[in-house]
């Protein structure tokens, strides 16, 4: 019995609307990279570095996104690797169907986001929506724990920052107060500390200690 031309197989549908939540994914990738990964923690530590310098744009943005980028793709290396052993690889070989697919993927993200994520702040997205309590973490909605691990990230790459900011703060009130006790107040100590600066960052080895770092904060 053949369909009628208004009519399709249910498969090619189904097919169809996988490539379409496929190309939807793809769309907002960005998004994905920005709010699911280590990226964010990455790039507030590493602009706040800059600014504790006060080297103004040196690194470049491009530089500091690309190693935040692949610091990104270090530290998610374990979970994508059971994304794809766990979801993507069987999808592939048709062992299991793409629903299967999707819940599989998402068990290593989940497990990795609730890892860094405060229950602080994922009771504040529940306070907003309204949503009943979760008895349980399965039953935490994914956009909820994207949302809170967001602001978690921003807290803690805050705090991190701050830590960052304390020792080139004292050496600029060190300069400043040598230059006032010299009487050279039209000298902005900003260009005596900036030399010193660098050359403590230099001296304690500062990209592998706060790479290092940053990286340890993951595991």
């Amino acid at each position: 019995m053949q369909l009628s031309a208004g009519q399709a197989e249910p498969g090619k549908i189904s097919v169809l609307l996988e490539i379409l939540f496929l190309l939807t994914i793809l769309s907002v990738a960005p998004a994905i990279v920005l709010t699911m990964t280590s990226f964010t923690r990455i790039i507030v530590v590493f602009h706040f570095l800059r600014q504790a310098m006060g080297t103004q744009q040196m690194p470049p943005n491009q530089i500091l996104a690309s190693l935040a980028i692949f610091m990104t793709c270090v530290i998610m290396m374990p979970v994508g690797k059971a994304v794809y052993n766990d979801a993507i690889k069987p999808y592939t070989e048709e062992k299991i169907g793409f629903q299967q697919a999707l819940d599989s993927a998402q068990k290593p993200v989940r497990a990795f986001l609730f890892k860094h994520t405060r229950e602080k702040d994922l009771s504040i997205f529940y306070s907003i929506t309204g949503e009943p309590r979760p008895e349980n973490k399965e039953q935490v909605p994914t956009i909820l724990l994207v949302a809170a691990y967001t602001i978690s990230e921003l807290k803690t790459g805050f705090t991190i920052g701050f830590l960052i900011y304390i020792p080139f703060l004292i050496l600029d009130m060190v300069v400043a107060s040598i230059l006032l006790s010299m009487g050279m107040m039209m000298l902005p100590p900003v260009m005596i500390s900036l030399p010193f600066k660098i050359l403590l960052f230099i001296l304690v080895d500062g990209w592998s200690l706060l790479v290092g770092s940053l990286v340890n904060t993951f595991q």
